[in-house]
């Protein structure tokens, strides 16, 4: 039996709205004990049903600009009349406990990230196949979320812009087949649990290995 502890991970996973980084995170949530959500704090009124500390952190604008002023954000911005951001401290006990945090945020939230916590980051980002195979889920999608043609094609205009950042991330999964791109999903998370600088406690390991032949 070793001693080995292991330093959790911050997987991102960002994308274009309806390339399947939603559906590819609760894959991960599902089949990971050891991996949790990062929950966000934001300014914005709660909603019938919302819970605090599990939809986000609620907190008032002056409550929001404290936290940022003092470095308790990992990332943050605003959103129209709100703003919304990573609480740091919950984030740093997960992966002292060896824990992983997965991330649904856009480029510019991964770029904050990776300026305040690098060697803990892991960046993916998943394209559709195709500009007509995006389209076209958006489509289906609309049927239940009744999107109008103007959102859709808003939508897709964004995408062309979140796109272009693909090669500020460390992996790219291509979705063409939802099932294929979680188990690649599961591969790379798989892989970089095992980095050297994540296993806690691997110098004293490999010297009592040594000591012992």
């Amino acid at each position: 039996m070793n001693n080995l502890k292991r330093r959790g991970l911050m997987y991102v996973m960002s994308s274009p709205s309806g390339a399947g980084k939603t559906t590819i995170t609760r894959a991960l949530l599902k089949d990971n004990a050891d991996i949790t959500i990062s929950v966000s704090a934001t300014t914005r009124p709660r909603r019938a049903g919302e819970v605090h500390a599990q939809d986000y952190y609620f907190v008032s604008q002056d409550e929001f600009r404290d936290m940022v002023e003092s470095g308790e954000m990992l990332e943050h911005a605003k959103v129209f009349e709100n703003y919304y951001g990573t609480p740091k401290g919950p984030v740093d006990a997960a992966l002292s406990q060896g824990r992983d945090v997965i991330f649904d945020i856009d480029w510019q939230g991964t770029q904050q990230l990776y300026e305040a916590a690098r060697e803990d980051l892991v960046r993916v980002f998943i394209l559709p196949p195709s500009r007509a195979d995006l389209e076209k889920r958006l489509r289906n999608r609309s049927k239940d979320t009744m999107e109008s043609e103007d959102q859709i094609r808003s939508r897709m205009s964004k995408a062309s812009d979140e796109m272009s950042h693909y090669q500020e991330y460390d992996y790219v999964i291509i979705n063409d087949n939802i099932e294929d791109a979680i188990v690649k999903a599961q591969l790379i998370l798989d892989a970089e649990r095992l980095k050297r600088h994540r296993q806690q406690g691997m110098t004293d390991f490999v010297k009592d290995l040594r000591d012992g032949l």
